[in-house]
Formats: structure tokens, sequence, C-alpha cells
């Protein structure tokens, strides 16, 4: 089974040209979004693969009550809008609410179900009813085996327009690490489209105390991994000034980074799905 789910001309497929989901973290202001959108359009046309716009409106699950969380939905509504109306470029956010469902709905195009919530019923079933496609991040605490479940609320609530992302497991405390068997795992046995987060594998949860650490230089190296193995996707955040991101950072990717990178991963993908 090889299921394909399309946004419009872009085909997420796992023997298809991955797709690229990147941007930062967290919405921080309409200028740095439209920078963000801009520069990463001319990379993603200059190498000709496909882009998706990510980017949170609130980090719910932030470690610290003290941490920025971001704009909000009400702001972040007004900026996605804007940021469709001068780039027309597809959106992915994430959502932590039943509620929240319903207002994002018509502002982005892709619904992602954080890794923290991707058992909740409630909020799947609602991510369901918005027709929208839904990426789901698989948890840090499933085996791949156990999002067939998480795929049976989706589609039994109606909609088959579903994206599996791995994003690490959980090794010991404040560690992940990324079985690439995962990957191999959801493609054969569940069937939908399969994304690599390639950022997130490398993030080091809860690892600062008062927030999470991580270790980007490995990023590019885990991504080349997945695109040996053949995903529908590669997820990478990436930031203009990782160091002064206010989500995310130790993680995160160099904006001027992206290119370089993104290079290698387009030989290995061609390679691996040569007909």
């Amino acid at each position: 089974m090889n299921k394909s789910v399309k946004l419009g001309d872009i085909n997420f497929q796992n023997d298809a040209p991955f797709v690229l989901i990147a941007g930062p973290c967290v919405l921080e202001s309409y200028e740095h979004a439209n920078m963000m959108c801009s520069k990463l359009l001319q990379i993603a046309s200059e190498l000709k693969i496909q882009l998706i716009y990510k980017t949170s409106y609130d980090k719910a699950n932030r470690t610290s009550i003290l941490s920025d969380r971001g704009l909000g939905i009400d702001k972040s509504i007004e900026i996605f809008d804007k940021l469709k109306k001068e780039f027309n470029i597809p959106i992915i956010t994430d959502v932590h609410s039943v509620l929240e469902c319903n207002q994002i709905k018509d502002h982005v195009d892709i619904i992602q179900i954080p890794a923290f919530l991707c058992r909740q019923t409630d909020l799947l079933i609602a991510a369901a009813n918005t027709n929208k496609i839904i990426n789901v991040k698989k948890g840090q605490f499933l085996a791949p085996r156990d999002m067939i479940n998480v795929v049976n609320k989706i589609t039994d609530s109606g909609n088959e327009n579903i994206l599996l992302t791995e994003r690490g497991a959980c090794f010991g405390y404040n560690n992940l690490v990324s079985d690439m068997r995962s990957l191999e795992i959801m493609k054969d046995e569940i069937g939908f489209p399969v994304i690599f987060d390639a950022t997130h594998s490398v993030q080091s949860p809860g690892g600062m105390g008062n927030k999470s650490g991580g270790d980007s230089k490995y990023a590019p190296i885990l991504a080349r991994a997945a695109a040996a193995v053949g995903v529908a996707g590669i997820f990478m955040e990436t930031h203009d000034n990782p160091d002064k991101a206010p989500s995310d950072g130790p993680n995160m990717i160099k904006l001027d980074e992206m290119s370089k990178i993104l290079k290698k991963l387009i030989e290995i993908d061609n390679l691996v799905k040569e007909k």
C-alpha cells in the first residue's frame, strides 16, 4: 500500500520526490515570517522542490511556564492570511485543542497534531472533521506500529488525507534516538505518506532544565539517512539566527545552510527513487 496525499499540485507519496516542510519553530512577527517565506521560496524554486511553510502560533507544550509561546491564534491568523495572499504558499501549523481546529481550518492548508497529543481522540476527530490534510507527529513514546490506531481514529472520522511524521523516540532521560526502521514500518504496514522530522529528532527534551536543548549539527546527517530510506517529505525547522530564536534554537538549522543541505538530500532522494 502506497497512498498519495495531494495538496494542489503538491504530491505526498513515499516513492515520489520529497516535499520540504520548513520554517521557524514559532511565528515571531509578520516581518520575520515574510522574510523567511521569501528566502525559503527562493531556495525551493532554485532547487525545484515543493515547499510547505511551517510555523506555530502557540507552543503550548513549552518546558517552563516562563517560556515564550508565540503570538497566539488571533494575531497569527491575520499573518497567515497575509502570507498566503502575498506568496501563495501552503502553510502547516499545530493545533492543541478541539476549539482550535475550527478556528484555524480556513487559514492553513495542513493541520499538525503535536507528538505529545497524538493519541488524543477528541483532538484527532476534530482535526479530521476539518477535511484538511492532517500531519500527525508520532509520539516519542510510541512504537511505529502503534500509529495504526492513530490513523484509524482519523479515517473512521471520514478523512483519508493523513501524513505520519517520525521525530525520534525516547532514549533514557532528555534524549531521543532515531530508528530508521520506523520509517519503513510505517510505509509498509500503514501505507500513508511518511515524513521525517530531522530537527526535532535531535532535540534534547527538557535538557537545559527550564527548556529543551538539542544539537542541530546532527540534523542533516539524520535527514540524509531518512532520504536514503525514501520518504514523502523532509521536515526541517530553520531560522536566520537560531541563537536568538524564541523556541527550539539549539536544534534549528541556519537559514543560510539550507540550500547546501537540501542539494545533498535531493541527490540521495533521486538515487533511491530511480525508476
